[in-house]
């Protein structure tokens, strides 16, 4: 089992204030809860997770309803400051699954979905990839970043398997990847020249990039393709919250 840690530490956007008076993303109301109590309840029905820390304004998340198993920490300024501060309140240094608290259709199976991918696999780092067909498929109409590959076309996840040894050294490096993860452009521009030729060609190829990334961090990453669209629906825009909202309201 593994244990989690839901990243509900980032404010409120600017495009998405004028439809919620939450300063935190995560404290959003979808279907009379905040997100990240949907999170948490996913990761908690999953029978491949145990302890779930949730990193974020300490404040805020003590009034939700978590489960049993669940842990609150104080988040810090950046994603990675806060991934960094949830992995020293682990007390480990196993695997250990990251998630963002804005992805509130996230499921049980597609969680174990991933982490059973994971499993055939020795890496450090674990990023999931959905097909554009399938996110279509799943969410008709939806907009997501997209990257063309020799492979096809993938929109990325907002749930990561991590090696907690990894987190220190990669930290800088990481938040500026993290900081163009929506500019596929700028991505391939961190991994060098030839990338972005190769990239506005759709000639890379999916181990090129895991490798080159892999160099850049000094780690072995591994991506996983997965079929659950749930993965990449990020509410970071009043599109993304009305399609939250909208599902919720037909499941009832």
């Amino acid at each position: 089992m593994y244990d989690a840690i839901i990243l509900a530490g980032g404010e409120n956007n600017e495009h998405l204030n004028r439809y919620t008076s939450q300063p935190y993303e995560a404290m959003i109301d979808i279907a009379g809860k905040p997100m990240v109590e949907l999170v948490a309840s996913a990761l908690a029905a999953s029978s491949q997770v145990s302890r779930i820390f949730i990193a974020g304004p300490v404040r805020e998340l003590t009034q939700c309803s978590f489960p049993d198993k669940a842990v609150i920490v104080a988040g810090g300024r950046t994603i990675i400051e806060t991934i960094s501060l949830g992995m020293k309140a682990l007390g480990h240094e196993n695997l250990t699954l990251v998630v963002t608290a804005d992805i509130p259709l996230l499921t049980p199976t597609a969680v174990e979905d991933f982490l059973s991918q994971c499993a055939g696999i020795q890496a450090d780092l674990y990023y999931p990839i959905v097909t554009r067909q399938d996110h279509e498929y799943r969410f008709p109409g939806n907009k997501r970043t997209y990257v063309r590959l020799q492979e096809g076309t993938f929109t990325g996840g907002n749930i990561f398997l991590v090696n907690p040894k990894i987190v220190a050294p990669c930290m800088t490096v990481a938040e500026r990847i993290i900081a163009h993860r929506k500019n596929p452009f700028k991505l391939c521009c961190l991994l060098g020249w030839t990338f972005v030729v190769q990239f506005l060609f759709g000639r890379l190829k999916l181990k090129q990039v895991e490798k080159r990334v892999g160099d850049i961090l000094g780690i072995k990453g591994a991506v996983i393709r997965s079929q659950y669209a749930e993965l990449g629906i990020d509410v970071d825009k009043p599109s993304d919250l009305e399609l939250v909202r909208s599902c919720f309201i037909q499941s009832l």
